[in-house]
C-alpha cells in the first residue's frame, strides 16, 4: 500500500463530497439507487481516482450500480469540473466496498456468540 500524501488526501476527501451530493441529481440512471460514496483513493499524480461506494441492497445490486457509475464516469468528471476548482479532474473508477457487509457480518456473528454465551450461564 502506497504512503498517501496530505495533498492527495485532502482532494480524496473533497472529490467524496462532491460526487456524493452530485451522483443522486445528476445521475438518471434507473440502476443507481440511494448510495454512500465511503471513499476516494486518489493516484499521487492526480491522474485517476478510484471511487469506493455502499447501498444498503447488498452487493447484488451494487454490482449493477458500479457499472452504471463507471459508465456515467466521463459525465460526473465534466460534472465536477464546474464544481471543484482543480487544474486536472482524475479519471474516475468505481468500486464496490464490501468492508460495511463485512463489519455488518461480523457484529452479527458476535451478538450470536454472546447470546449463546450468555444461555449457558
Amino acid at each position: 500500500m502506497r504512503k498517501e500524501s496530505g495533498r492527495t488526501r485532502k482532494i480524496g476527501e473533497l472529490l467524496q463530497r462532491e460526487l456524493a451530493s452530485l451522483i443522486p441529481r445528476v445521475v438518471q440512471d434507473p440502476r443507481v439507487g440511494p448510495l454512500t460514496v465511503t471513499a476516494v483513493d486518489v493516484a499521487p499524480d492526480l491522474s485517476h481516482a478510484k471511487v469506493y461506494i455502499t447501498q444498503l441492497t447488498g452487493r447484488a445490486q451494487g454490482a449493477e450500480t458500479v457499472k452504471a457509475l463507471n459508465h456515467a464516469a466521463g459525465f460526473l468528471r465534466n460534472a465536477l469540473k464546474e464544481r471543484v476548482t482543480l487544474r486536472a479532474i482524475p479519471v474516475l473508477r468505481f468500486h464496490y466496498d464490501e468492508s460495511v457487509e463485512r463489519g455488518d457480518a461480523i457484529s452479527r456473528l458476535i451478538a450470536k456468540a454472546r447470546s449463546e454465551d450468555s444461555g449457558r450461564s
